[in-house]
């Protein structure tokens, strides 16, 4: 009698622990294929950036990062399914948390969207000199939210990336060959062929002015006291800063050797007697 109570009682729960063992095992299968396609759509979009020079690796790390997360995020969510939990509760959940998350980290968020742009269209690279957010330096280094900067000084700027998409961004060594612009004035009675040719002399004697393109050298403005030029010798972008700070100095030693006069604004009076 008791055999059959107990054989009994074994029927009766036999169903529910077949049930639950095939959740369990199940769950566990979702586990480890989720977890395995997690691994490798990170790993896909890694290896599309690496294989591609144009295409930043910060960025598809991070997308890699947000791919896996995603997928295990189903995965979890699957898993609770097997167990009869009420999963759209928890979606729902979720979704008014990340909406509540996204509205605290509005600035941080607008960083990360400007680093992707700035990441995906990359209008600078890392070694670049730029002039970004009212901000000169060399690019040290690029992330999902800041760009650092190093100035001539040595000083570190870190800039948010929102600040720099938002405005204009001047890319100095975007081109290997750069114009110098530089302006001289010289006094109305000397002859501009001759202070041309004098300029010109500089130019052609210094070791990183390229002979081609040819220097620009013209009369740019008639102004009050001077009559000024325009001087724009061009040269490889790595010579830039140093024709920028040597040649003005040259060309004025030259013109003093040549006795033409460089002014200073002066103005003239004319002082009537009276009769």
């Amino acid at each position: 009698m008791q055999e059959l109570i107990d054989k009994l009682d074994i029927n009766q729960y036999l169903p529910t622990l077949i049930a639950g063992t095939t959740n369990v095992l199940l769950a566990i299968l979702i586990l480890i294929i989720g977890l395995l396609a997690a691994n490798k759509v990170n790993k896909v979009i890694c290896k599309t950036g690496e294989k591609h020079e144009k295409l930043d690796n910060t960025l598809f790390r991070f997308l890699g990062s947000l791919g896996k997360y995603i997928v295990l995020a189903f995965v979890v969510i699957a898993v609770l399914n097997r167990f009869g939990v009420q999963t759209a509760s928890i979606v729902a959940l979720l979704g008014a948390a990340g909406l509540a998350v996204g509205l605290a980290l509005q600035g941080t968020l607008a960083n990360l969207a400007a680093g992707v742009m700035l990441l995906l269209f990359r209008p600078y690279k890392v070694g670049d000199f730029i002039d970004a957010a009212d901000r000169f330096g060399n690019v040290q280094e690029i992330d999902l939210f800041t760009t650092i900067l190093q100035t001539f000084d040595n000083q570190q700027i870190i800039i948010p990336n929102s600040q720099i998409w938002g405005s204009q961004i001047i890319n100095h060594s975007h081109h290997s060959v750069r114009g110098v612009d530089m302006h001289f004035g010289v006094a109305y009675k000397e002859n501009t062929s001759v202070v041309r040719e004098v300029i010109n002399s500089v130019l052609e004697s210094h070791p990183h002015i390229l002979k081609d393109p040819a220097p620009f050298v013209e009369v740019e403005t008639l102004n009050d006291s001077s009559v000024d030029f325009l001087v724009r010798p061009f040269c490889n972008g790595e010579n830039y800063f140093n024709i920028l700070y040597s040649v003005p100095e040259q060309i004025k030693k030259a013109l003093d050797e040549k006795g033409i006069e460089i002014p200073f604004p002066h103005r003239k009076l004319i002082i009537e007697k009276e009769k």
